[in-house]
Protein backbone atom coordinates (compact mmCIF):
# COMPACT_ATOMS: atom_id res chain seq x y z
CA UNK A 1 0.00 0.00 0.00
CA UNK A 2 2.94 2.58 0.45
CA UNK A 3 4.99 1.54 -2.87
CA UNK A 4 0.90 2.25 -4.29
CA UNK A 5 0.56 6.05 -2.36
CA UNK A 6 3.87 6.86 -3.64
CA UNK A 7 3.07 6.20 -7.28
CA UNK A 8 -0.20 7.74 -7.02
CA UNK A 9 1.29 10.85 -5.47
CA UNK A 10 3.50 11.33 -8.49
CA UNK A 11 1.08 10.37 -10.92
CA UNK A 12 -1.41 12.92 -9.63
CA UNK A 13 1.66 15.27 -9.34
CA UNK A 14 3.57 15.04 -12.17
CA UNK A 15 2.52 18.29 -13.70
CA UNK A 16 2.78 20.33 -10.45
CA UNK A 17 5.94 18.96 -8.48
CA UNK A 18 9.16 17.97 -8.97
CA UNK A 19 10.23 14.11 -7.24
CA UNK A 20 11.57 15.90 -4.34
CA UNK A 21 8.87 17.34 -3.71
CA UNK A 22 6.49 14.56 -4.01
CA UNK A 23 8.36 12.40 -1.67
CA UNK A 24 8.82 15.42 0.83
CA UNK A 25 4.93 15.76 0.64
CA UNK A 26 4.83 11.86 1.10
CA UNK A 27 7.12 12.06 4.25
CA UNK A 28 5.30 14.73 5.62
CA UNK A 29 1.80 12.97 5.20
CA UNK A 30 2.82 10.33 7.69
CA UNK A 31 0.15 10.34 10.01
CA UNK A 32 2.13 8.36 13.06
CA UNK A 33 1.76 10.58 16.03
CA UNK A 34 4.57 9.10 17.81
CA UNK A 35 7.54 11.64 18.08
CA UNK A 36 10.21 9.04 17.53
CA UNK A 37 10.70 7.27 13.84
CA UNK A 38 14.21 6.58 11.61
CA UNK A 39 15.34 7.75 8.38
CA UNK A 40 18.38 6.69 6.17
CA UNK A 41 21.41 8.66 4.76
CA UNK A 42 23.85 7.63 2.19
CA UNK A 43 25.57 9.01 -1.19
CA UNK A 44 27.53 8.27 -3.56
CA UNK A 45 26.17 5.56 -5.12
CA UNK A 46 27.09 6.12 -8.64
CA UNK A 47 28.53 3.40 -10.90
CA UNK A 48 26.81 0.42 -8.51
CA UNK A 49 23.56 0.20 -9.21
CA UNK A 50 23.51 -3.22 -7.29
CA UNK A 51 24.73 -2.29 -4.51
CA UNK A 52 22.18 1.09 -4.19
CA UNK A 53 19.34 -1.51 -5.11
CA UNK A 54 20.51 -3.83 -2.05
CA UNK A 55 20.69 -0.48 0.45
CA UNK A 56 16.78 0.33 -0.90
CA UNK A 57 15.60 -3.49 0.02
CA UNK A 58 17.32 -3.50 3.23
CA UNK A 59 15.62 0.26 3.84
CA UNK A 60 12.12 -1.15 2.23
CA UNK A 61 12.62 -4.13 5.36
CA UNK A 62 13.70 -1.98 8.03
CA UNK A 63 9.92 -1.27 9.59
CA UNK A 64 11.19 1.93 11.80
CA UNK A 65 12.90 3.53 8.74
CA UNK A 66 10.29 5.97 6.98
CA UNK A 67 12.72 7.54 4.11
CA UNK A 68 15.73 7.74 2.60
CA UNK A 69 18.03 10.78 1.89
CA UNK A 70 20.40 10.26 -0.82
CA UNK A 71 23.05 12.84 -0.58
CA UNK A 72 23.96 13.37 -3.93
CA UNK A 73 26.07 12.43 -6.85
CA UNK A 74 23.40 9.95 -8.10
CA UNK A 75 24.91 9.64 -11.63
CA UNK A 76 28.28 9.64 -13.14
CA UNK A 77 27.95 12.00 -15.10
CA UNK A 78 24.96 14.95 -15.38
CA UNK A 79 23.52 13.56 -18.72
CA UNK A 80 19.88 12.81 -18.88
CA UNK A 81 19.62 9.30 -19.57
CA UNK A 82 21.72 8.74 -16.67
CA UNK A 83 19.57 10.69 -14.34
CA UNK A 84 16.09 8.44 -15.71
CA UNK A 85 18.12 5.18 -14.86
CA UNK A 86 18.57 6.37 -11.51
CA UNK A 87 15.05 7.55 -11.14
CA UNK A 88 14.31 3.92 -12.62
CA UNK A 89 16.20 2.41 -9.85
CA UNK A 90 14.56 4.72 -6.61
CA UNK A 91 11.57 4.29 -7.95
CA UNK A 92 11.17 0.42 -6.82
CA UNK A 93 11.53 1.58 -2.87
CA UNK A 94 8.26 1.04 -0.91
CA UNK A 95 9.15 4.30 1.52
CA UNK A 96 10.76 8.01 -0.24
CA UNK A 97 13.71 9.01 -1.54
CA UNK A 98 15.18 12.50 -1.15
CA UNK A 99 17.96 12.98 -3.69
CA UNK A 100 21.00 15.87 -3.82
CA UNK A 101 22.76 17.06 -6.26
CA UNK A 102 26.04 16.70 -5.73
CA UNK A 103 29.43 17.29 -8.03
CA UNK A 104 28.82 14.45 -11.10
CA UNK A 105 25.40 16.29 -10.99
CA UNK A 106 26.25 19.26 -12.64
CA UNK A 107 27.58 19.36 -15.87
CA UNK A 108 31.10 20.84 -17.57
CA UNK A 109 29.72 24.87 -17.78
CA UNK A 110 28.05 24.19 -14.08
CA UNK A 111 24.49 23.26 -16.00
CA UNK A 112 22.45 21.71 -13.41
CA UNK A 113 19.31 21.74 -15.89
CA UNK A 114 18.74 17.61 -16.04
CA UNK A 115 18.96 17.17 -12.30
CA UNK A 116 16.49 20.11 -11.57
CA UNK A 117 14.12 19.03 -14.56
CA UNK A 118 13.68 15.85 -12.53
CA UNK A 119 14.12 16.68 -9.23
CA UNK A 120 13.42 20.51 -8.68
CA UNK A 121 15.59 22.72 -6.52
CA UNK A 122 19.46 22.27 -5.54
CA UNK A 123 18.70 23.31 -2.19
CA UNK A 124 15.94 23.51 -0.33
CA UNK A 125 14.27 22.39 3.54
CA UNK A 126 11.32 20.61 5.31
CA UNK A 127 10.09 19.76 8.41
CA UNK A 128 8.97 16.66 9.80
CA UNK A 129 7.60 16.43 13.73
CA UNK A 130 9.76 18.51 15.53
CA UNK A 131 12.95 18.16 13.32
CA UNK A 132 13.88 20.80 10.28
CA UNK A 133 16.03 19.05 7.39
CA UNK A 134 18.10 21.46 6.15
CA UNK A 135 19.70 20.63 2.37
CA UNK A 136 22.46 22.31 0.67
CA UNK A 137 23.86 22.65 -2.56
CA UNK A 138 27.92 23.29 -2.41
CA UNK A 139 28.36 20.71 -5.59
CA UNK A 140 30.84 22.96 -7.64
CA UNK A 141 33.22 22.30 -5.01
CA UNK A 142 33.45 26.33 -4.12
CA UNK A 143 31.09 26.20 -1.23
CA UNK A 144 27.51 28.61 -1.32
CA UNK A 145 27.16 32.18 -3.33
CA UNK A 146 26.08 34.62 -1.38
CA UNK A 147 21.95 33.89 -2.38
CA UNK A 148 22.28 30.55 -1.23
CA UNK A 149 24.57 31.73 2.10
CA UNK A 150 21.56 34.47 3.10
CA UNK A 151 19.04 31.79 2.57
CA UNK A 152 20.89 29.30 4.69
CA UNK A 153 21.48 31.57 7.48
CA UNK A 154 17.44 32.15 7.75
CA UNK A 155 17.00 28.46 7.26
CA UNK A 156 19.60 28.23 10.63
CA UNK A 157 17.49 31.04 12.52
CA UNK A 158 14.16 29.18 11.46
CA UNK A 159 15.20 25.84 12.45
CA UNK A 160 15.90 26.82 16.20
CA UNK A 161 12.22 26.50 17.14
CA UNK A 162 12.81 22.72 16.36
CA UNK A 163 14.64 20.48 18.45
CA UNK A 164 17.01 19.28 16.19
CA UNK A 165 18.36 20.40 13.12
CA UNK A 166 19.88 18.01 10.13
CA UNK A 167 22.20 19.97 7.81
CA UNK A 168 23.08 18.13 4.20
CA UNK A 169 26.38 18.53 2.20
CA UNK A 170 27.25 16.65 -0.14
CA UNK A 171 31.35 17.89 -0.37
CA UNK A 172 32.59 17.94 3.03
CA UNK A 173 34.16 21.36 4.78
CA UNK A 174 37.41 18.92 5.50
CA UNK A 175 39.16 16.12 4.40
CA UNK A 176 39.62 13.48 7.54
CA UNK A 177 42.34 11.57 6.15
CA UNK A 178 44.26 14.80 5.58
CA UNK A 179 43.64 16.08 9.24
CA UNK A 180 41.24 17.57 11.39
CA UNK A 181 41.21 20.60 9.34
CA UNK A 182 42.63 20.15 6.28
CA UNK A 183 41.74 20.35 2.35
CA UNK A 184 41.91 17.33 0.07
CA UNK A 185 38.66 15.60 -1.01
CA UNK A 186 36.39 18.71 0.33
CA UNK A 187 35.30 22.04 -0.33
CA UNK A 188 38.70 23.65 -2.50
CA UNK A 189 37.56 26.92 -0.64
CA UNK A 190 39.04 26.92 2.64
CA UNK A 191 37.44 30.19 4.18
CA UNK A 192 34.60 29.20 2.51
CA UNK A 193 34.50 26.09 4.84
CA UNK A 194 35.73 27.97 8.24
CA UNK A 195 32.72 30.27 7.56
CA UNK A 196 30.44 27.66 7.25
CA UNK A 197 31.63 25.72 10.00
CA UNK A 198 31.25 28.76 12.24
CA UNK A 199 27.97 29.51 10.95
CA UNK A 200 26.38 24.94 12.19
CA UNK A 201 28.75 26.04 15.14
CA UNK A 202 26.53 29.27 15.95
CA UNK A 203 23.81 27.24 14.90
CA UNK A 204 23.84 24.57 17.41
CA UNK A 205 23.69 21.68 13.98
CA UNK A 206 22.36 18.60 15.57
CA UNK A 207 24.40 16.52 12.67
CA UNK A 208 26.42 17.59 9.64
CA UNK A 209 25.95 15.02 6.88
CA UNK A 210 28.68 14.66 4.64
CA UNK A 211 29.44 12.26 1.13
CA UNK A 212 31.61 13.29 -1.57
CA UNK A 213 34.49 10.89 0.18
CA UNK A 214 33.94 7.27 -0.54
CA UNK A 215 34.44 5.80 2.76
CA UNK A 216 32.96 6.39 6.31
CA UNK A 217 34.15 9.38 9.13
CA UNK A 218 32.35 10.61 12.12
CA UNK A 219 33.83 13.48 14.24
CA UNK A 220 33.62 16.93 15.18
CA UNK A 221 34.70 20.01 13.43
CA UNK A 222 35.00 22.55 16.17
CA UNK A 223 30.94 22.12 17.91
CA UNK A 224 29.08 20.22 14.85
CA UNK A 225 29.30 16.71 14.58
CA UNK A 226 29.97 15.60 11.62
CA UNK A 227 29.20 12.09 9.25
CA UNK A 228 30.96 11.57 6.13
CA UNK A 229 28.94 8.73 4.38
CA UNK A 230 29.89 7.85 0.70
CA UNK A 231 29.42 4.06 0.60
CA UNK A 232 26.51 3.87 -1.61
CA UNK A 233 28.46 2.21 -4.45
CA UNK A 234 30.92 4.31 -6.22
CA UNK A 235 34.36 2.95 -6.15
CA UNK A 236 35.41 2.74 -2.57
CA UNK A 237 38.48 4.66 -0.76
CA UNK A 238 40.93 2.48 1.05
CA UNK A 239 39.22 1.28 4.08
CA UNK A 240 36.22 2.23 3.09
CA UNK A 241 32.59 -0.12 3.17
CA UNK A 242 29.66 -0.38 0.91
CA UNK A 243 26.93 1.32 3.56
CA UNK A 244 24.07 3.45 4.90
CA UNK A 245 23.40 4.91 8.18
CA UNK A 246 20.32 4.87 10.17
CA UNK A 247 19.39 7.54 12.19
CA UNK A 248 17.09 7.19 14.95
CA UNK A 249 15.59 10.38 16.31
CA UNK A 250 13.73 9.90 19.74
CA UNK A 251 13.67 13.43 20.59
CA UNK A 252 16.92 15.10 21.80
CA UNK A 253 17.98 11.26 21.57
CA UNK A 254 19.63 10.63 18.27
CA UNK A 255 21.18 7.46 17.16
CA UNK A 256 22.90 6.63 14.51
CA UNK A 257 24.22 3.51 13.25
CA UNK A 258 26.13 2.29 10.14
CA UNK A 259 24.16 -0.58 8.28
CA UNK A 260 27.15 -2.59 5.53
CA UNK A 261 26.32 -3.56 2.85
CA UNK A 262 27.52 -6.82 1.20
CA UNK A 263 28.51 -6.64 -2.37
Amino acid sequence: MQYISILLILVISVFAQTYNDAMIQHIQSNKDTNKSFSFAAYGDNRGRDDILSSIIKSVDNDNEILFSINNGDLVSDSFEFMFKNYLSLIETSKKPIVSIIGNHGIGLFEDEDNYKMIFGKTYFSFALKNNYFIIVDDADDEGVGLKQFSWLKQELQKSQKYTNRFVFIHIPLYDPKNGKYKQGHSLENIEQAQILNKLFDEENVTMLFCSHIHSFYRGFWHKTPFIISGGAGAPLKKGGFFHYIKVLVDGLNVNYKVTKINP
